[in-house]
């Protein structure tokens, strides 16, 4: 009897899952205990495990497409098995996660046009739509196209690199045919369900899918149709190409800079603005030596400015951008904050760090020391390691430290669980891990869920001091600065000391002022006589 395998609740936050990768198809025999599928949840790729065994008879989601939990994304049974009653009023996928011709004859399910007296089924091409790669995704931007207009694709092939609002992530294509047209340039957005690209039969007239897209794509060009002997690619227009961070970019004087996509993706990496270089290939097109070999002020520029012209470069929002964006400004101002600030002398904690770096198996900074003081002040200071739960104050009895890293597109904050437990060796081991696979985008869900508490350390760049964002639903954020040597007095006395500013942001909604200089006095104390931390 066919068996319907349903999207799983992988985390106490997630609502739909994203199917990253299929690692089984239709007509597949699968067991128990199978990794049939990668799902994203909010910020991680899972592995989806199978319980049923039997033939993979339907895949009712695309690579891309997200289905809410406990929708159904496969059905398992018996080959020739009729399974339509098991897809009759499911909550399944989207309508656009399966097509008409690979739906199911019993329960089709398509895309719906917007005029249903054209039948689209004779037009021997198909949409090619841009896929919700996360719960969060609303939209997706073209980082970099693999294919081109005219090209052969099968099903399988990846033809596009998709930034969405956590990760750059590859596209799959699902149709075998060649690409008729490309609805979107690289560093263009496109809503969740527009049209990128049609592929189909060389020569095609597929105005009629464009015209009856349900969904509409991202601001395109006219479409290119492709005749069978001669493939043609579309040309970017220059007002388009100059805003594309992939390169493609107009120069001083409205022309078209041409460069190869490996000269491309290493001025970005470099930041190099491609108009500052002069093409050494063929037809003036820049290549990786002409990157590789560019001095920063060889052709009249002088670091990011072109001297005697007036220039800019217009750089679109990433996705992870966009929702850093919209998340801290929901905290900015519906908390009512204030801000505390405190010196802290560092000359035993400069001692000590010293001490116990000749004798622990890895290297102690002063970001370790903060965490674990951090850690065993919210102890004596419950409120202050509380959440804002609109009809109540949830005083949490664990601590929890987010440690906020700064990434390429962004920030991220993994969770180091239980930091008031462990030693500062373990907090040190365990900070460097989470920094590095928050660098390399490796988190898993276990790593950023659940901070009580956000540390904010920006004194490795030289800031003597600033003011951080509550991490909504938090109460406080620690923005920690730099080690300044500067003079202190004693007794009359002149001597050199060191020192390093705390501010503490507090929500007033849970913590008041003498709350929150309460904690940072404890804090002080630790951090001024680190011995006080270990016994």
């Amino acid at each position: 009897m066919a068996e319907v395998i349903r999207m799983p609740k992988m985390s106490d936050t997630m609502i739909e899952g994203v199917i990253a990768n299929w690692l089984k198809k239709e007509g597949d025999v699968i067991k128990s205990g199978d990794i049939i599928a990668e799902v994203e949840t909010d910020k991680a790729t899972m592995e989806l495990e199978n319980y049923e065994d039997g033939t993979l008879l339907y895949i009712g989601v695309k690579v891309g497409e997200a289905v809410p939990v406990d929708g159904i994304i496969a059905i398992v049974g018996t080959p020739g098995e009729d399974y339509s009653s098991l897809l009759a009023g499911a909550p399944a996928a989207p309508a656009a996660a399966v097509e008409a011709s690979q739906a199911p004859t019993a329960a089709p399910v398509a895309a719906a046009p917007v005029a249903p007296t054209v039948d689209l089924s004779s037009i021997p091409a198909k949409a090619v739509r841009m896929p919700k790669m996360s719960d969060t995704m609303v939209e997706g931007v073209i980082a970099k196209w693999l294919k081109q207009v005219g090209d052969v694709v099968k099903s399988g092939d990846i033809i596009a690199e998709v930034e969405t609002d956590k990760a750059t992530m590859e596209l799959e294509n699902y149709e075998d045919g060649t690409i008729l047209y490309i609805g979107a340039k690289e560093g263009e957005g496109v809503i969740v369900d527009g049209i990128i690209m049609i592929v189909g039969e060389p020569g095609t007239d597929f105005q009629p899918l464009l015209q009856q897209a349900s969904a509409p794509a991202a601001p395109a060009p006219a479409p290119v149709a492709v005749a069978a002997s001669a493939p043609v690619k579309e040309a970017p227009k220059a007002s388009e190409a100059k805003a594309s961070p992939s390169g493609i970019q107009a120069d001083s004087k409205g022309g078209i800079i041409k460069a190869s996509p490996l000269a491309k993706a290493l001025a970005k990496e470099k930041n190099i603005n491609l108009n500052w270089l002069q093409g050494t290939g063929d037809g003036g097109r820049i290549t990786k030596s002409d990157v590789e070999n560019y001095k920063p002020n060889a052709g009249g520029a002088t670091g990011n400015f072109i001297s005697g012209e007036e220039s800019f470069e217009d750089i679109p929002n990433s996705q992870m951008r966009k929702t850093i964006a919209r998340r801290l400004s929901e905290s900015k101002f519906s908390a009512p904050e204030f801000y505390l600030t405190m010196e802290i002398n560092m000359d035993k904690a400069m001692g000590a760090r010293v001490s116990m770096n000749e004798v622990l198996p890895v290297k102690i900074s002063f970001n370790d020391m903060v965490i674990k003081a951090v850690a065993l002040s919210l102890v004596k200071h419950p409120k202050v390691n509380s959440y804002w739960m609109e009809d109540r104050i949830r005083v949490n009895k664990h601590v929890h430290i987010g440690m906020a890293v700064a990434v390429e597109d962004g920030l991220l904050v993994p969770v180091i669980r239980f930091a008031s437990e462990k030693s500062i060796a373990q907090i040190s081991a365990e900070a460097k891990e989470l920094g590095g696979k928050a660098k390399n985008k490796q988190l898993q869900p276990k790593d950023w869920e659940g901070n009580t508490f956000t540390v904010s350390n920006l004194g490795m760049f030289g800031i003597d001091q600033f003011t951080s964002i509550i991490n909504s639903p938090e109460s406080c954020i620690l923005a920690v600065g730099g080690i300044k040597e500067t003079v202190g007095v004693k007794n009359g006395q002149f001597y050199a000391t060191n020192i390093m500013k705390l501010t503490l942001t507090c929500d007033h909604r849970v913590v008041d002022g003498a709350t929150g200089a309460a904690f940072l006095l404890t804090l002080k104390q630790y951090l001024e006589d680190p011995i006080k931390m270990f016994i």
